[in-house]
């Protein structure tokens, strides 16, 4: 099996080396699309062995996502693990998806951080908890942590759905569509690392976002 992982960072210089240097040690091709940042983000990522996308604005993730997926969904590779480049996916976390993947020949697979979720700040265990509630009922399906970014997603999945949105609404446009063509959506335990790194998420932007999309898509 043949897995790139995609990588979409924007102002990661202080984390995208390491990550880069990880996955690379366990023989995967890495994917980082730079939303443009203003940092050595994609200059490090180069130098550790990544190929890299560059935005030259900033266009969010959902947008930058849809980029990689157009530029690797007629490449030789399976499927492709997608990991945030600000430090938090655990790459000591690939094992576990890669033992589903051949367990049950899952086509697309969630990380869930909930059953570890003692740092996770408040607002956001709250939101991760609502949205997630809400997905679930539109799926049908149980998912424990719709909105972690940290996911395995195969080709087969990437040609059956089509994608829109253009930030965070991502992670959950992924999820629709993909129960949509029949997929089941598995899910398997993750750690995640929260360092002193502001996340980017605006809970009351962000949660409108996810709102507004789920009215679009009801």
């Amino acid at each position: 099996m043949k897995i790139c992982t995609i990588i979409p960072a924007y102002n990661e210089a202080k984390t995208i080396g390491y990550l880069v240097e990880e996955i690379k040690k366990r023989n995967f091709d890495v994917l980082v699309i730079d939303d443009g940042s203003k940092d050595q983000t994609a200059r490090i990522a180069k130098e550790k062995g990544a190929t890299v996308i560059t935005n030259e604005k900033n266009v969010g993730k959902g947008a930058s996502l849809r980029k990689c997926f157009d530029f690797v969904i007629n490449k030789d590779y399976d499927g492709f693990l997608i990991m945030d480049g600000d430090g938090q996916h655990d790459p000591e976390n690939i094992p576990v998806f890669l033992g589903l993947i051949q367990k049950s020949n899952a086509k697309i697979i969630n990380g869930n951080r909930m059953l570890s979720a003692k740092n996770m700040p408040l607002l956001r265990w709250l939101t991760n908890k609502t949205m997630s509630w809400f997905i679930s009922a539109i799926c049908k399906q149980y998912i424990p942590d719709s909105q972690c970014g940290y996911r395995y997603i195969s080709k087969e999945v990437l040609k059956a759905i089509e994608l829109s949105t253009s930030n965070f609404e991502i992670e959950t446009e992924v999820l629709i569509e993909a129960r949509k063509k029949g997929f089941r959506i598995y899910h398997v335990p993750v750690n995640t690392i929260y360092q002193d790194h502001k996340s980017r998420i605006n809970p009351f932007l962000d949660t409108f976002r996810f709102f507004r999309f789920i009215f679009r898509k009801r």
